[in-house]
């Protein structure tokens, strides 16, 4: 992540700098004692108790739509001569930042879950993340279906190999490629698809869930102590009654096996997991990003040779695991959403210095619509964050619910992107994931552990199981 320290200096280089980094010092006033945290605890208190289900009355419905770019149609724009110009997502090292080709297909793909009255949606795409501009597009198209926001939960595979040319700014002009409208709308068109198809697919279903230990295939970047590394493999079997089966697993590796010089699409090593368990059995396979703040792949080979050494081990795992698992029987289903307030936005220059908030909106603009999401499915909590999650922050989070009698788990991309969410204990480190990209201060990380073991512990509380 030097590229950004560089492309920073070099945009506010010579005198803006004074003007720009006056009055910037890193802020350490205790998050509690915030604006913007008592105005997300005041809309928590506010939050009217989630619709809770409890029954054996379940009804499920998948989909799986392509996101793979055709590099020779009308998504391209011709770049200095060329027309296969997509814009490849995820490395602002690359020498190219154009897709070269195709190495294997990309999708978004949706679940729905209704119980009674409640419903729940998920979507997860293979992208590195799921942009804010393209999630506020397809809520407004959903909402003509009376599909509202509190009903979605988002994530990515979080590949860094994955179509680009979806966001503004700056930074994610380097990270993503020049925006590309062309894009933008096909990727609401495909999401928007997703969606509507997984609720038109509904049918009786059974639900099981289960969870392996995958720590021969992760390991912790930011500090090295393997004690900090959330290495739990979660998955949900889904099964609808004569009909299909799908299975969702999440792990916290992040997607990065395809360096810097690839130029192929692809979906890394979930890609070959997906393959892999729709290959043995199952007609959906949706892999969600894990808490993937501060975790690193591990694993045999080169390049693609790796990312199928992580996917097809992980798959195989859980083909063996599954048979722990017997879907079906009683289900509690809930869930909860809330919209939180954000801290000052400042990208960091130096470890005590920040950009204003005006310059660090240049770069990339703040998000607005930033949501922190669970749902319940019996004793286990999904949680939904919008950035990079610390699997320290996850370890601390398990710990939390396993004293209530519950197992969490954590994904990230909800909808729109905060940078990473660490233990402020880590803010000052010299490491691009805390340096670079820490945009709200050293409180961030205890803030949005706060605030979602108060989100669901009002979730769970609604359904008498404390």
């Amino acid at each position: 992540m030097r590229w950004i320290e560089g492309m920073v200096r070099h945009i506010i280089s010579g005198t803006a700098l004074l003007v720009f980094l006056s009055g910037c010092a890193v802020q350490k006033t205790p998050y509690f004692k915030t604006g913007y945290y008592r105005s997300s605890i005041s809309r928590l208190d506010s939050l009217k108790p989630g619709i809770s289900y409890s029954g054996d009355s379940v009804f499920a419905g998948f989909s799986k739509v392509s996101i793979t770019p055709d590099l020779n149609g009308n998504l391209n724009k011709k770049h200095k001569g060329r027309q296969n110009a997509v814009p490849i997502a995820g490395y602002g090292q690359r020498k190219t930042k154009y897709a070269t080709g195709i190495h294997d297909s990309i999708f978004v793909k949706a679940m729905a879950l209704r119980g009674g009255q409640q419903t729940v949606i998920i979507v997860g795409a293979d992208m590195l993340l799921m942009p804010e501009n393209i999630i506020d597009s397809v809520l407004f198209a959903l909402s003509k279906a009376g599909i509202q926001r509190n009903s979605l939960f988002f994530t990515a595979t979080h590949t860094h190999s994955g179509i680009g040319g979806w966001g503004y700014g700056l930074l994610a002009k380097v990270i993503a490629g020049k925006e590309n409208t062309g894009i933008e709308k096909y990727l609401t068109d495909q999401i928007v698809k997703s969606v509507l198809e997984a609720i038109a697919d509904l049918h009786p279903s059974r639900l099981g869930s289960g969870t392996f230990n995958g720590a021969s295939y992760i390991r912790n970047r930011l500090t090295g102590d393997p004690l900090h590394n959330n290495n739990d493999f979660t998955y949900l079997i889904v099964e609808q009654t004569g009909q299909r089966k799908a299975v969702i697993g999440s792990f916290s590796a992040h997607s990065t096996t395809l360096g810097r010089k690839n130029t192929l699409i692809s979906g890394d090593y979930p890609g070959y997991w997906q393959r892999k368990m729709e290959n043995s059995g199952f007609d959906i396979a949706m892999f969600c990003g894990g808490s993937m703040g501060s975790q690193s792949p591990v694993g045999k080979g080169l390049e693609f040779e790796t990312a199928r050494d992580i996917g097809e081990a992980l798959a195989d795992s859980v083909a063996v695991h599954i048979k722990e698992v017997t879907p079906g029987g009683e289900l509690t289903l809930s869930s909860l959403s809330l919209k939180i307030s954000l801290p000052e936005y400042h990208m960091r220059l130096t470890s005590n210095i920040n950009l204003t908030s005006g310059l660090s909106k240049r770069l990339m603009p703040l998000p607005k619509n930033v949501y922190l999401q669970a749902i319940q499915f019996n004793n286990l909590v999904w949680v939904f964050t919008p950035g990079d999650f610390s699997a320290e922050l996850a370890l601390t989070l398990k710990k939390v619910m396993a004293g209530k009698g519950y197992q969490a788990m954590v994904s990230g991309y909800n909808g729109s992107y905060i940078g990473y969410i660490l233990p402020g204990k880590y803010f000052y480190l010299d490491y691009h994931e805390s340096k670079l990209m820490g945009w709200f201060g050293p409180g961030m990380g205890d803030y949005t552990i706060d605030l979602i073991e108060r989100l669901t512990d009002s979730m769970i509380s609604n359904n008498g199981r404390e």
